[in-house]
């Protein structure tokens, strides 16, 4: 074979294994992207779960704030109703931690609900919960930003397009409603 060809070869089977290890990476981010989303469901999962409880409790020491707790339980359905997607989450989650915010905040009028074991348990679960889910949301939005890196970046970009590889949102709630 002559040099040449075997040259030509040889660049031909780079670019290949370039263009497979390449589409092989957004693979990977891809599947983290999902794997970090769904810790983000995770934890939004289980603050709907604790809305319930939170209600009930404060509900037993402040039965005329009936409307702000069943703002709140509404809120809940909506958010449990809500596309499974950053963008899906984003347009509800952020009234959800403001309504919840303003149930936590109706214990002040209370001394008996803030002193309540019950309630005060719930706050520590809420809190460690909102933690929990501030870092999930970082962590997801990091890999939205390297995914995002590299279906803009050349060479990758060409092959983000053959493969159909597509920007990801990032899940960044509004907090300003």
């Amino acid at each position: 074979m002559p040099p040449v060809i075997a040259l030509v070869v040889m660049m031909v089977l780079l670019a290949i294994v370039g263009l497979v290890t390449s589409f092989n990476r957004f693979v990977q981010q891809r599947q983290l992207l999902a794997d970090s989303w769904a810790d983000v469901e995770l934890e939004l999962e289980r603050r709907h779960d604790l809305i319930p409880n939170l209600v009930a409790t404060v509900q037993g020491y402040a039965a005329h704030e009936r409307d702000v707790l069943l703002h709140l339980v509404e809120l809940r359905d909506v958010a449990l109703t809500a596309a499974p997607t950053p963008d899906g989450r984003a347009a509800v989650e952020p009234e959800v931690a403001l309504a919840t915010g303003r149930i936590l905040a109706l214990a002040e009028r209370y001394p008996d609900l803030r002193a309540s074991a019950g309630f005060l348990g719930l706050q520590r679960q809420l809190a460690t919960t909102e933690d929990r889910l501030a870092a999930a949301r970082r962590f997801y939005n990091g890999n939205a930003r390297d995914l995002n890196r590299r279906v803009e970046s050349f060479p990758s970009m060409l092959v983000a397009r053959l493969g159909r590889v597509r920007r990801a949102s990032y899940f960044q709630p509004d907090h300003s409603s």
